[in-house]
């Protein structure tokens, strides 16, 4: 697994596939592999790069307060190291509100942002639940258990937990395959979840954008038309049968529709050699 120095940490990430850069950015508490489903799709046609997040995998886990304003600022910074000038940007839920951020900060580094179960700013409900999971994983003292336990419930529908329990264990069984997050990096990441807030930083993302939710998702689908509205010119989507994790519900459907949204905004140039080739 390569690493780069990234300012003032050293980040570690995975890249498959070939064409332009699209940057994978996980959700709480997972590290690159989260995206596995998607990346066997993806890199037929992208440079698929999957990161480790600050406190996650391989990557630092520094001491001090974090923000999705910071996780932003870090995958600037290792695209800079990188020498990605500019990228498609894509993630779930935290890897949402870090993408938004960077396409907010950093306009000219991203050429589409897709933004999975994303939110704006953490209301009462959100800033609850996740102060639960905190308290769980301190309870547990295991952050595994803890993503298993308190945040599958969230993750998936009860329909799902019903037809398919071997695919349930078998995401879970992945989940504790992956490198331990520490307790603390996890108190730490959960706390830039707390905190977040992009509401008056949503007028300056400029990137073509695709917004998707689980139609039942308790999490972030209240704010799919806010999020719609403030981006200008920005995509919706809701998956049916689907909570908040749409990428393992219906890996075929969102894979589909993704990608086509993502091959839709090619630079002209790699389109020309798609089409030529």
């Amino acid at each position: 697994m390569p690493k780069v120095k990234a300012d003032n940490i050293t980040m570690n990430y995975e890249q498959q596939g070939t064409g332009e850069p699209l940057i994978l950015i996980p959700y709480l508490a997972a590290d690159h592999a989260c995206y596995a489903f998607q990346v066997a799709e993806y890199c037929r046609h992208f440079t698929c790069i999957s990161l480790d997040l600050r406190g996650t995998g391989e990557t630092d886990k520094p001491e001090g307060a974090w923000s999705t304003e910071l996780l932003a600022d870090d995958v600037a910074a290792f695209m800079q190291a990188a020498g990605i000038g500019k990228a498609h940007i894509s993630g779930l839920s935290l890897g949402a509100a870090t993408g938004m951020w960077l396409a907010a900060k950093y306009p000219d580094k991203v050429r589409s942002l897709s933004l999975h179960g994303g939110w704006l700013r953490t209301d009462p409900f959100l800033k609850a639940v996740v102060g639960g999971w905190q308290s769980l994983a301190r309870a547990l003292d295991n952050v595994a258990e803890m993503v298993v336990l308190g945040i599958f419930p969230w993750c998936f529908t009860p329909e799902l937990y019903a037809a398919r329990p071997e695919y349930i264990q078998s995401l879970a069984d992945f989940v504790r395959s992956r490198p331990a997050q520490p307790v603390s990096a996890f108190i730490r990441q959960s706390d830039a979840v707390i905190n977040h807030d992009l509401v008056a930083q949503l007028g300056r993302i400029m990137a073509p954008t695709q917004i998707t939710f689980g139609r039942t998702d308790q999490l972030t689908c209240r704010f799919a038309d806010q999020m719609h509205h403030g981006i200008r010119g920005s995509e919706l989507l809701i998956f049916e049968g689907c909570a908040h994790a749409q990428l393992y519900e219906k890996v075929e459907e969102f894979n589909q529709k993704t990608l086509e949204f993502l091959q839709r905004h090619m630079g002209a140039g790699a389109a020309s050699r798609a089409k030529s080739g």
